[in-house]
Protein backbone atom coordinates (compact mmCIF):
# COMPACT_ATOMS: atom_id res chain seq x y z
CA UNK A 1 0.00 0.00 0.00
CA UNK A 2 0.98 3.51 -0.69
CA UNK A 3 0.07 6.56 0.72
CA UNK A 4 0.96 10.19 -0.20
CA UNK A 5 1.34 13.13 2.74
CA UNK A 6 -0.35 16.32 1.69
CA UNK A 7 -1.06 19.76 3.70
CA UNK A 8 -0.65 23.54 3.70
CA UNK A 9 3.31 24.38 5.29
CA UNK A 10 3.73 24.13 9.13
CA UNK A 11 0.17 21.74 9.44
CA UNK A 12 2.43 19.02 11.09
CA UNK A 13 2.87 17.32 7.50
CA UNK A 14 6.65 16.65 8.29
CA UNK A 15 6.76 15.72 11.66
CA UNK A 16 3.82 13.45 11.06
CA UNK A 17 6.19 11.94 8.81
CA UNK A 18 9.09 11.82 10.61
CA UNK A 19 7.06 10.18 13.16
CA UNK A 20 5.35 7.51 11.00
CA UNK A 21 8.65 6.56 9.37
CA UNK A 22 11.88 7.76 11.67
CA UNK A 23 13.13 8.73 8.08
CA UNK A 24 14.25 12.04 9.53
CA UNK A 25 13.03 14.57 7.08
CA UNK A 26 13.42 18.11 7.80
CA UNK A 27 10.25 19.88 9.40
CA UNK A 28 10.63 23.30 10.95
CA UNK A 29 8.38 26.17 12.05
CA UNK A 30 8.79 27.74 8.18
CA UNK A 31 7.47 27.46 4.75
CA UNK A 32 8.44 24.93 1.66
CA UNK A 33 11.41 23.05 4.00
CA UNK A 34 10.27 20.19 2.34
CA UNK A 35 11.33 20.31 -1.07
CA UNK A 36 11.92 16.92 -2.61
CA UNK A 37 9.71 14.24 -2.02
CA UNK A 38 10.75 12.51 1.06
CA UNK A 39 9.86 9.09 0.87
CA UNK A 40 9.63 6.09 4.15
CA UNK A 41 8.45 2.31 4.45
CA UNK A 42 6.91 1.41 6.99
CA UNK A 43 5.71 -2.18 8.95
CA UNK A 44 2.28 -2.76 9.32
CA UNK A 45 1.85 -3.26 12.97
CA UNK A 46 0.13 -6.76 13.59
CA UNK A 47 0.77 -8.97 16.86
CA UNK A 48 -0.66 -11.51 15.05
CA UNK A 49 2.92 -12.30 13.14
CA UNK A 50 4.49 -12.84 16.06
CA UNK A 51 2.38 -15.03 17.80
CA UNK A 52 2.49 -17.16 14.46
CA UNK A 53 6.34 -16.91 14.64
CA UNK A 54 6.69 -18.37 17.38
CA UNK A 55 4.30 -21.14 17.24
CA UNK A 56 6.33 -22.50 14.01
CA UNK A 57 9.98 -21.17 15.36
CA UNK A 58 10.11 -19.25 12.09
CA UNK A 59 13.85 -18.02 10.87
CA UNK A 60 11.74 -14.86 9.62
CA UNK A 61 9.05 -12.90 10.38
CA UNK A 62 7.97 -10.28 7.81
CA UNK A 63 4.92 -7.80 8.41
CA UNK A 64 3.44 -5.93 5.45
CA UNK A 65 4.65 -2.89 4.73
CA UNK A 66 2.94 0.81 3.73
CA UNK A 67 4.92 3.42 1.72
CA UNK A 68 4.57 6.86 2.35
CA UNK A 69 5.24 9.70 0.06
CA UNK A 70 5.53 13.34 1.83
CA UNK A 71 5.26 16.30 -0.58
CA UNK A 72 6.41 19.80 0.25
CA UNK A 73 3.60 21.79 1.48
CA UNK A 74 0.99 23.51 -0.85
CA UNK A 75 -0.13 26.40 -0.75
CA UNK A 76 -3.22 28.59 -2.76
CA UNK A 77 -1.55 28.75 -6.49
CA UNK A 78 0.50 25.99 -6.21
CA UNK A 79 -0.79 24.73 -9.24
CA UNK A 80 -0.06 27.85 -11.22
CA UNK A 81 3.75 27.65 -9.81
CA UNK A 82 3.08 29.45 -6.50
CA UNK A 83 5.37 28.19 -3.54
CA UNK A 84 6.85 25.47 -5.06
CA UNK A 85 4.43 25.28 -7.81
CA UNK A 86 2.84 21.38 -8.44
CA UNK A 87 6.43 19.76 -9.86
CA UNK A 88 5.80 17.20 -6.77
CA UNK A 89 2.42 16.08 -7.10
CA UNK A 90 3.37 13.77 -10.04
CA UNK A 91 4.61 11.95 -6.99
CA UNK A 92 1.52 11.31 -5.36
CA UNK A 93 -0.05 10.34 -8.23
CA UNK A 94 0.42 6.66 -8.25
CA UNK A 95 -0.29 6.51 -4.23
CA UNK A 96 -3.74 5.16 -3.43
CA UNK A 97 -4.94 6.93 -0.80
CA UNK A 98 -3.82 10.55 0.09
CA UNK A 99 -3.91 11.17 3.67
CA UNK A 100 -4.50 14.30 4.20
CA UNK A 101 -3.00 16.50 7.55
CA UNK A 102 -4.86 19.19 8.32
CA UNK A 103 -3.91 22.15 11.47
CA UNK A 104 -6.74 21.35 14.64
CA UNK A 105 -4.76 23.54 16.93
CA UNK A 106 -4.14 26.87 18.20
CA UNK A 107 -0.24 27.93 18.98
CA UNK A 108 0.94 31.31 17.94
CA UNK A 109 4.53 30.05 18.00
CA UNK A 110 4.02 28.07 14.98
CA UNK A 111 2.78 30.48 11.81
CA UNK A 112 -0.42 29.27 9.78
CA UNK A 113 0.27 30.12 5.78
CA UNK A 114 -2.73 31.82 6.05
CA UNK A 115 -2.75 33.58 9.51
CA UNK A 116 -5.35 31.57 11.25
CA UNK A 117 -6.59 28.58 12.00
CA UNK A 118 -9.28 27.35 10.00
CA UNK A 119 -9.61 23.38 8.56
CA UNK A 120 -12.31 23.73 6.24
CA UNK A 121 -10.47 26.85 4.78
CA UNK A 122 -7.57 24.94 4.15
CA UNK A 123 -9.19 21.52 2.87
CA UNK A 124 -10.67 24.18 0.13
CA UNK A 125 -7.26 25.51 -0.35
CA UNK A 126 -5.71 22.07 -0.93
CA UNK A 127 -8.81 20.35 -2.99
CA UNK A 128 -8.65 23.47 -5.26
CA UNK A 129 -5.04 22.69 -5.79
CA UNK A 130 -5.79 18.84 -6.58
CA UNK A 131 -8.53 19.82 -8.86
CA UNK A 132 -6.33 22.73 -11.27
CA UNK A 133 -3.82 19.70 -11.29
CA UNK A 134 -6.31 17.33 -12.64
CA UNK A 135 -8.10 19.80 -14.88
CA UNK A 136 -4.29 20.26 -16.30
CA UNK A 137 -3.89 16.55 -16.90
CA UNK A 138 -7.01 16.02 -18.45
CA UNK A 139 -5.93 18.96 -20.68
CA UNK A 140 -3.34 17.31 -21.71
CA UNK A 141 -4.99 14.49 -22.48
CA UNK A 142 -7.67 16.31 -24.17
CA UNK A 143 -4.88 17.63 -26.43
CA UNK A 144 -3.76 14.09 -27.65
CA UNK A 145 -6.75 12.74 -27.84
CA UNK A 146 -8.59 15.09 -29.98
CA UNK A 147 -6.10 14.76 -32.97
CA UNK A 148 -6.65 11.45 -33.89
CA UNK A 149 -10.47 11.31 -32.79
CA UNK A 150 -12.46 12.59 -35.94
CA UNK A 151 -11.43 9.21 -37.83
CA UNK A 152 -11.16 6.53 -34.73
CA UNK A 153 -14.55 6.05 -32.61
CA UNK A 154 -12.66 4.32 -29.25
CA UNK A 155 -10.56 8.08 -29.19
CA UNK A 156 -13.95 10.01 -30.13
CA UNK A 157 -15.58 8.09 -27.22
CA UNK A 158 -12.53 8.69 -24.53
CA UNK A 159 -12.67 12.57 -25.98
CA UNK A 160 -16.03 12.76 -24.59
CA UNK A 161 -15.05 11.33 -21.14
CA UNK A 162 -12.31 13.00 -20.87
CA UNK A 163 -14.37 16.62 -21.15
CA UNK A 164 -17.49 15.14 -19.63
CA UNK A 165 -14.71 14.58 -15.94
CA UNK A 166 -13.11 18.01 -16.91
CA UNK A 167 -16.43 20.13 -16.91
CA UNK A 168 -16.88 18.06 -13.39
CA UNK A 169 -14.01 19.09 -11.77
CA UNK A 170 -14.30 22.97 -13.35
CA UNK A 171 -18.05 22.85 -11.16
CA UNK A 172 -15.70 22.38 -7.95
CA UNK A 173 -16.38 18.86 -7.94
CA UNK A 174 -14.18 15.61 -7.12
CA UNK A 175 -13.18 13.53 -9.63
CA UNK A 176 -14.84 11.17 -6.68
CA UNK A 177 -17.91 11.95 -7.30
CA UNK A 178 -17.93 11.51 -11.24
CA UNK A 179 -20.44 8.87 -11.92
CA UNK A 180 -20.54 6.47 -14.92
CA UNK A 181 -21.76 3.15 -15.59
CA UNK A 182 -19.75 2.15 -18.43
CA UNK A 183 -17.13 -0.17 -17.35
CA UNK A 184 -14.86 1.07 -19.99
CA UNK A 185 -14.99 4.48 -19.30
CA UNK A 186 -14.42 3.65 -15.67
CA UNK A 187 -11.07 2.06 -16.48
CA UNK A 188 -9.88 4.72 -18.22
CA UNK A 189 -10.96 6.89 -16.01
CA UNK A 190 -8.89 4.75 -13.48
CA UNK A 191 -5.95 5.06 -15.74
CA UNK A 192 -5.47 8.79 -15.48
CA UNK A 193 -4.90 8.48 -11.40
CA UNK A 194 -6.70 11.87 -11.28
CA UNK A 195 -5.29 13.21 -7.12
CA UNK A 196 -9.21 13.75 -6.61
CA UNK A 197 -10.57 10.59 -7.83
CA UNK A 198 -8.42 9.30 -4.90
CA UNK A 199 -9.53 8.07 -1.18
CA UNK A 200 -8.65 10.48 1.25
CA UNK A 201 -8.04 10.06 5.11
CA UNK A 202 -7.73 13.14 7.05
CA UNK A 203 -5.27 13.47 9.78
CA UNK A 204 -7.15 16.29 12.38
CA UNK A 205 -3.24 17.28 13.75
CA UNK A 206 -4.61 18.10 18.00
CA UNK A 207 -2.57 19.23 20.91
CA UNK A 208 -1.54 16.87 23.04
CA UNK A 209 -4.68 17.81 25.61
CA UNK A 210 -6.99 16.66 22.80
CA UNK A 211 -5.80 13.45 22.46
CA UNK A 212 -7.33 11.67 25.62
CA UNK A 213 -11.10 12.30 24.00
CA UNK A 214 -9.83 11.39 20.16
CA UNK A 215 -10.40 15.10 19.71
CA UNK A 216 -14.31 14.92 20.23
CA UNK A 217 -14.42 18.59 22.60
CA UNK A 218 -12.33 19.92 19.61
CA UNK A 219 -14.40 22.34 17.13
CA UNK A 220 -12.16 22.27 14.43
CA UNK A 221 -11.84 18.08 14.84
CA UNK A 222 -15.92 18.35 14.52
CA UNK A 223 -15.80 20.37 11.07
CA UNK A 224 -13.43 18.08 9.85
CA UNK A 225 -15.65 14.66 10.31
CA UNK A 226 -18.91 16.55 9.13
CA UNK A 227 -16.89 17.09 6.30
CA UNK A 228 -15.15 13.90 5.81
CA UNK A 229 -18.31 12.16 6.21
CA UNK A 230 -19.98 14.39 3.56
CA UNK A 231 -17.17 12.95 1.27
CA UNK A 232 -17.41 8.97 3.03
CA UNK A 233 -13.92 9.94 3.72
CA UNK A 234 -12.03 8.68 6.99
CA UNK A 235 -10.78 10.67 9.99
CA UNK A 236 -8.17 10.12 12.73
CA UNK A 237 -6.94 12.57 15.31
CA UNK A 238 -2.96 12.64 16.02
CA UNK A 239 -1.27 14.70 18.03
CA UNK A 240 2.28 14.69 15.21
CA UNK A 241 4.54 16.48 18.09
CA UNK A 242 3.77 13.30 20.51
CA UNK A 243 3.89 10.86 17.74
CA UNK A 244 7.63 12.23 17.15
CA UNK A 245 8.24 11.46 20.65
CA UNK A 246 6.66 7.68 20.67
CA UNK A 247 8.57 6.56 17.61
CA UNK A 248 11.86 7.38 19.51
CA UNK A 249 10.87 5.04 22.01
CA UNK A 250 11.60 0.82 23.02
CA UNK A 251 7.87 -0.84 22.36
CA UNK A 252 7.59 -1.24 26.40
CA UNK A 253 8.45 2.04 27.08
CA UNK A 254 6.12 3.13 24.09
CA UNK A 255 2.96 1.23 25.72
CA UNK A 256 3.93 2.70 29.16
CA UNK A 257 3.63 6.34 27.09
CA UNK A 258 0.49 5.85 25.17
CA UNK A 259 -1.07 4.45 28.64
CA UNK A 260 0.17 7.67 30.72
CA UNK A 261 -1.71 9.21 28.02
CA UNK A 262 -4.98 7.58 28.37
CA UNK A 263 -4.35 6.03 24.39
CA UNK A 264 -5.03 3.04 23.26
CA UNK A 265 -2.81 2.92 20.08
CA UNK A 266 -0.63 5.17 18.52
CA UNK A 267 -1.42 7.48 15.48
CA UNK A 268 0.53 5.23 12.92
CA UNK A 269 -1.89 2.10 14.14
CA UNK A 270 -4.71 4.50 13.89
CA UNK A 271 -4.15 5.69 10.34
CA UNK A 272 -3.25 1.93 9.22
CA UNK A 273 -6.68 0.92 10.38
CA UNK A 274 -8.54 3.97 8.47
CA UNK A 275 -6.38 3.46 5.37
CA UNK A 276 -7.62 -0.62 5.39
CA UNK A 277 -11.05 0.48 6.35
CA UNK A 278 -11.04 3.04 3.46
CA UNK A 279 -9.56 0.72 0.70
CA UNK A 280 -11.48 -2.25 1.86
CA UNK A 281 -8.15 -4.35 2.33
CA UNK A 282 -7.52 -7.46 4.70
CA UNK A 283 -4.35 -9.39 5.79
CA UNK A 284 -3.83 -12.98 5.39
CA UNK A 285 -1.39 -15.24 6.82
CA UNK A 286 1.25 -17.76 5.56
CA UNK A 287 3.30 -19.42 8.11
CA UNK A 288 6.21 -22.32 8.33
CA UNK A 289 9.80 -22.62 9.28
CA UNK A 290 11.43 -20.59 7.04
CA UNK A 291 8.89 -17.38 6.97
CA UNK A 292 5.83 -16.28 8.85
CA UNK A 293 4.58 -13.26 6.70
CA UNK A 294 1.46 -11.18 6.27
CA UNK A 295 -0.18 -10.38 3.04
CA UNK A 296 -2.64 -7.29 1.85
CA UNK A 297 -5.21 -8.10 -0.15
CA UNK A 298 -8.94 -6.57 -1.15
CA UNK A 299 -11.65 -7.50 0.75
CA UNK A 300 -12.99 -9.86 -1.16
CA UNK A 301 -10.36 -11.54 -3.26
CA UNK A 302 -10.71 -15.04 -4.09
CA UNK A 303 -7.92 -17.78 -3.09
CA UNK A 304 -6.22 -18.12 -6.36
CA UNK A 305 -5.88 -14.41 -6.70
CA UNK A 306 -4.49 -14.30 -3.16
CA UNK A 307 -2.08 -16.68 -4.08
CA UNK A 308 -0.69 -14.64 -6.67
CA UNK A 309 -0.07 -11.93 -4.47
CA UNK A 310 3.33 -14.22 -3.60
CA UNK A 311 4.10 -15.81 -7.20
CA UNK A 312 2.24 -15.62 -10.39
CA UNK A 313 2.46 -19.43 -10.62
CA UNK A 314 0.98 -19.76 -7.52
CA UNK A 315 -2.18 -18.70 -9.16
CA UNK A 316 -1.72 -19.66 -12.70
CA UNK A 317 -1.21 -23.42 -11.03
CA UNK A 318 -3.56 -23.16 -8.27
CA UNK A 319 -5.03 -26.51 -7.06
CA UNK A 320 -6.43 -25.62 -3.51
CA UNK A 321 -6.17 -23.71 -0.47
CA UNK A 322 -5.41 -25.54 3.11
CA UNK A 323 -7.50 -22.51 5.46
CA UNK A 324 -7.37 -22.22 9.16
CA UNK A 325 -8.02 -19.47 11.06
CA UNK A 326 -5.77 -17.46 12.81
CA UNK A 327 -7.22 -17.80 16.15
CA UNK A 328 -8.16 -21.42 15.83
CA UNK A 329 -4.83 -22.67 14.92
CA UNK A 330 -3.44 -20.56 18.09
CA UNK A 331 -5.59 -22.40 20.06
CA UNK A 332 -5.05 -25.96 19.25
CA UNK A 333 -1.25 -25.40 18.91
CA UNK A 334 -0.56 -27.20 15.58
CA UNK A 335 -1.92 -27.13 12.51
CA UNK A 336 -2.10 -31.26 13.25
CA UNK A 337 -4.54 -30.80 15.90
CA UNK A 338 -6.24 -28.03 14.18
CA UNK A 339 -6.66 -30.81 11.32
CA UNK A 340 -7.88 -33.43 13.74
CA UNK A 341 -10.78 -30.85 15.40
CA UNK A 342 -12.01 -30.54 11.62
CA UNK A 343 -10.61 -26.82 11.77
CA UNK A 344 -8.94 -26.58 8.36
CA UNK A 345 -10.56 -26.31 4.92
CA UNK A 346 -9.34 -27.27 1.84
CA UNK A 347 -11.04 -24.90 -0.63
CA UNK A 348 -10.89 -24.78 -4.23
CA UNK A 349 -11.12 -21.88 -6.54
CA UNK A 350 -14.26 -19.86 -5.75
CA UNK A 351 -13.11 -19.48 -1.87
CA UNK A 352 -13.33 -15.98 -0.85
CA UNK A 353 -9.95 -15.41 1.44
CA UNK A 354 -10.57 -13.82 4.60
CA UNK A 355 -8.76 -11.31 7.38
CA UNK A 356 -6.96 -13.52 9.52
CA UNK A 357 -6.95 -16.60 7.56
CA UNK A 358 -3.84 -19.04 7.84
CA UNK A 359 -3.11 -20.52 4.67
CA UNK A 360 -1.35 -23.34 2.85
CA UNK A 361 -1.24 -22.95 -1.26
CA UNK A 362 -1.40 -26.34 -2.90
CA UNK A 363 -0.29 -25.58 -6.65
CA UNK A 364 1.18 -27.19 -9.90
CA UNK A 365 2.72 -25.62 -12.74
Amino acid sequence: MKLGIVGLPNVGKSTLFNSLTKAGAESANYPFCTIDPNIGIVSVPDERLKKLGDLYHSKKVTPAVIEFVDIAGLVKGASKGEGLGNQFLANIREVDAIVHVVRCFEDSNVVHVDGSIDPLRDIETINLELMFSDIEILERRIAKTSKGARMDKTLAKELDLLERIKAHLEEGRLAKSFVTEDEDEEALRKSYQLLTDKAVIFAANVAEEDLADDGNSNEFVKKVREYAASENFEVFVICAQIEQEIAELEEEEKAMFLEELGLKESGLEKLIKASYALLGLISYLTSGEDETRAWTIKKGTKAPQAAGKIHSDFERGFIRAEVVNYQDLLDCGSLSAAKEKGLVGLEGKEYVVKDGDVILFRFNV
